[in-house]
């Protein structure tokens, strides 16, 4: 009964390449990493690695100097040579994909719940199957083979379905399967317990040695690249400009320096001790990471590929046999990574992959009278969110990432090269990759060993577990509290995370649900929690259909809509751009026009120079405090608060740091975020509550919408901004941190008599999107420009005033839309949460971005670009004369599409009028 077990346990030694293994003693590392981290390591004798001596001197200078020559960094190298870069340079300490690409399965599964993956991928396969072949001549090991998703239970199905519409939009062919046409395709497999299955047919397999060594030819071959192997590097330079600014200046190597202004970690497992040598901090763990490969099996040649999320397993055909991975609750860490680990491999625990075993046997019974030809087990580096870390580091000018691929390092190479190219080249990539870029986690994240730990293990384990639409971590919670954390979290405020804050999500009305200490899902001997009240919360809303605490957030956004509700928006990005030129650099960084008179609000995005919206804010012009405080710094010049949404603050203070860098301006830019708590009083009661709490006029004359004063509340100074984003009548108020309780406090008490609610941020979002109000990084990216975004009215294009982005805004608006952002309803009352299918008259036009539940309005409401498949321009006219339908799991469902609001759409509430 236990054949395969048994054999897998007495495999015969690994068939790797000769030379030999030699081993080392075990770790006697303890706690939750305490596993055999014992490399097996291979001597090198050809091609000069191991001798000493590189493969041809290094340079003396280069425009981009590529560390590490996996598959990243040949995929990097490849495409800035193809990009017209004159001088590049790839450095491998040892020899190509000796580090973790080799022993890589090389999978490329062409459907993932996100757009943009969706396109890397497709770039990859387009690079592996036809550009490299007709390039070069030579042969990637591409095999189209397919793909199979297992569905398990319908929850999982639901999932694939999603996919399946998603891959209508980029044209990649795939079929949702009865358990019995599964059959018919995989005769092999166990269908007993199967709910349905997703088939992709053009998915498949690549050899990792194969395509990189022909990246390798073909870069060369462009005569603008230099590859150096078995030549390590020992030190990166970097100095200060006249300004301050740290900057990369050279690399240094034990055969010598080359000078250059970039250098791209790609150095896998490896990359954060090659930042280290940067002061710049690389948040990656490296873990075990392990497959097997199978004996010859009569009967599987040309199956497609398995992935069975469920079982935590894949299946990848390797000619007549199977390799068997997946992924396990409890990995184990490689705590001391060794510099000379080259073409190594540990050895495997069977006690952790045993799992995986019963999974694949489960799947493929033939695999239980089957031996194992060879076991691997060797290093791949893991984030915090199982995603890659790009772009350039925060710490460094000239200093790019491009590591932590999460073992997905093939299958996302060629998208995530052309685009890291792109962005060395010409500042950003072509692409949406912040979902990718270093700076979506805060500064304070990168170096906090217990955060990246906790959720990086985390990350692994729930890899191939259901991306549901209201999931939150348990892994490096409670991080950054703010000041109304306790006071909130005894009223029942169940808590989402963002960028290391807690922030409120919805309040139970059952009591605390506090978040406690990662208990590694009982890996490792830890104790898992019992009765864990919050991760039960999250568990009953893992579904697709409407939440079961649906009806807790429509009491609280009716709440906000009927009377008044309070939000803590504390954790808020809060910057102060303030000096002698500071009116000159927000000229240049916002489209609207915010150098007015102290006092005005403005609400503006910031472009890059295509024209993608970097981010949008709210600016207030202040004047200087005295004495100073977090309220209204000391400064000689111009001064303006920005506030801006705290899951980007990072990103934001990169972007404007960035320009204002570049373009040498005296002012500074200041973090008061830690200082200042945020609450938002909204609803048609706010002004008669506030009225009693606030030391000022609070009429539409003496306190009109868009503008800010210092006033007294319960005692204390806040600054109170007369905003919205929820489309109602209503104030923030910007509290110091020590102040906040008490404000909060006099607010719910002078509130109380007329209903005041808790809300969180799932209201806010049911009732930002009833007033179209836009969210960054849903419905405004880097690759969206406010015209396609309606947003025209936030760019100052009347004005002679120049900024960023200005010229290409111009010459879009001068050629035309071609793509638009669109507001749907649908009649009937179906969840949506983003990546369903557009169809207009019959042909599908785009994807839903961002979708919700409008409980004022009573009707999902879904926001999504369109364009014209004749490729014209997408007018106004064009959007009302098509008749659309919205697809959800392969369903179409009839939609109205809107031009204007569907709540509200003259403002009257916002201005006070009721």
């Amino acid at each position: 009964m236990w054949y395969m077990s048994c054999a897998w346990r007495a495999a015969a030694p690994r068939r790797l390449p000769a030379p030999w293994r030699s081993p080392r003693p075990r770790s006697s590392a303890t706690g939750p990493t305490a596993r055999k981290n014992v490399p097996y390591e291979k001597t090198l004798q050809d091609n000069g690695s191991g001798s000493g001596e590189p493969s041809r001197p290094p340079p003396r200078a280069a425009e981009v100097v590529v560390v590490g020559g996996g598959s990243l960094g040949c995929q990097t190298t490849y495409h800035l040579a193809k990009q017209g870069v004159s001088s590049v340079v790839l450095l491998e300490r040892d020899r190509l994909t000796s580090g973790t690409t080799w022993h890589t399965a090389g999978l490329l599964w062409q459907l993932r719940p996100s757009d943009v993956e969706v396109e890397l991928l497709a770039h990859t396969r387009d690079v592996v199957s036809r550009e490299l072949p007709a390039e070069t001549g030579l042969h990637t090991g591409w095999v189209q083979n397919g793909g199979l998703f297992i569905a398990s239970n319908k929850q999982r199905l639901d999932e694939y379905k999603r996919l399946m519409s998603l891959g209508k939009v980029y044209g990649v062919e795939s079929y949702v399967l009865t358990p019995s046409q599964t059959k018919d395709l995989y005769p092999l497999m166990n269908i007993e317990d199967l709910y349905g299955t997703l088939y992709v047919p053009k998915d498949g397999t690549m050899d990792p040695a194969g395509t990189c060594s022909t990246l390798a030819r073909a870069a060369a071959a462009r005569g603008a690249t230099v590859i150096i192997e078995n030549c390590p590097v020992s030190g990166i330079q970097v100095r200060a400009d006249d300004f301050g600014v740290k900057r990369v200046y050279a690399v240094e190597t034990a055969h010598g320096t080359i000078q250059t202004p970039c250098v791209v970690n790609c150095a896998g497992v490896w990359a954060p001790a090659l930042g280290r040598l940067a002061g710049v901090h690389v948040p990656l763990v490296g873990m075990h990471h392990a497959y097997v490969v199978t004996e010859r099996i009569e009967g599987i040649q040309n199956m497609p590929n398995v992935r069975d999320h469920d079982a935590s397993i894949y299946l990848r055909l390797q000619g007549d046999a199977l390799s068997v991975g997946g992924y396990e609750s409890n990995p184990i860490f490689w705590e001391e990574v060794s510099e000379k680990f080259a073409f190594g491999l540990f050895d495997l625990d069977w006690d952790v992959f045993m799992q995986h075993i019963e999974g694949a046997i489960n799947r493929v019974p033939v695999l239980e009278k089957t031996g194992i030809k060879s076991t691997v087990c060797g290093p791949e580096s893991f984030t915090a969110d199982h995603k890659p870390l790009m772009g350039e580091a925060p710490e460094v000018r000239g200093f790019f990432l491009g590591c932590g691929f999460n073992s997905a390092g093939m299958m996302l190479g060629g998208g995530c090269g052309r685009e890291l190219a792109h962005w060395i080249i010409h500042g950003r990539p072509e692409k949406d990759m912040y979902g990718y870029d270093i700076r979506r986690f805060h500064c304070s994240l990168t170096n906090n060993n217990r955060w990246i730990r906790e959720r990086s293990h985390e990350s692994y384990a729930k890899n191939y577990s259901v991306v549901f639409p209201h999931d939150e971590p348990l892994a490096g919670r409670n991080v950054r509290k703010d000041p109304l954390h306790e006071e909130l979290l005894r009223q029942g405020c169940v808590f989402q995370e963002r960028h290391g804050w807690e922030r409120p999500g919805w309040f139970s009305p059952r009591g605390a649900a506090p978040v406690l200490d990662y208990d590694y899902y009982g890996a490792y001997g830890q104790e898992r929690h019992r009765d864990y009240t919050y991760n039960r919360l999250l568990g009953d809303e893992y579904t697709f259909d409407f939440p079961p605490h649906h009806d807790i957030i429509k009491t609280e956004c009716l709440t906000c809509r009927n009377a008044l509700a309070l939000f803590d928006m504390s954790y808020f990005g809060k910057f102060y751009l303030v000096g002698p030129e500071a009116t000159k650099a927000a000229n240049w960084l916002f489209t609207a026009d915010v150098s007015k008179a102290p006092g005005s609000t403005v609400y503006t995005c910031m472009l890059n120079k295509r024209g993608g919206v970097e981010s949008d804010l709210t600016v207030s012009r202040i004047s200087p405090g005295a004495p100073a405080s977090p309220l209204a710094p000391t400064f000689e010049g111009d001064g303006y608060y920005l506030a801006i949404g705290g899951a980007v603050a990072q990103h934001n203070w990169s972007h404007i740091t960035t320009v204002l860098q570049d373009m040498k301006l005296q002012c500074k830019l200041l973090d008061c975020s830690e200082e200042l708590g945020m609450m938002s009083i909204q609803g048609p009661l706010s002004r008669v509550v506030l009225q009693e709490v606030l030391d000022t006029d609070l009429s539409n004359e003496a306190f009109p919408f868009s503008t800010h004063k210092l006033v007294m509340a319960a005692g204390c100074t806040v600054r109170a901004m007369r905003l919205s984003f929820v489309g109602e009548l209503g104030w923030e108020l910007h509290v110091p941190r020590a102040d906040c309780v008490k404000v909060y406090q006099a607010v719910m008490q002078a509130g109380a008599r007329h209903g005041i609610a808790n809300a969180g941020y799932r209201a806010i979002d049911s009732l930002s999107i009833e007033k179209g109000y836009r969210h960054w990084h849903a419905d405004l990216r880097p690759d969206d420009t406010p015209l396609e975004a309606g947003l025209a009215f936030t760019c100052k294009l009347k004005s002679s005033i120049p900024f960023l982005g200005r010229e290409a805004v111009e010459a879009q608006k001068a050629k035309g839309i071609f793509r638009r952002l669109v507001c749907f309803t649908t009649e009937e009352k179906v969840p949506m949460f983003g990546l369903e299918a557009v169809w207009r008259d019959g042909e599908v036009v785009g994807h839903i971005r961002r979708a919700d539940f409008g409980f004022t309005i009573d009707k999902t409401i879904a926001y999504g670009y369109i364009r014209d498949p004749a490729g014209g321009p997408v007018s106004l006219d064009f959007v009302r004369s098509g008749s659309y339908q919205l697809e959800r799991m392969g369903v179409p469902y009839p939609a109205q599409a809107h031009t204007r609001s569907p709540f509200d759409p003259d403002n009257q509430r916002v201005k006070g009028f009721y």
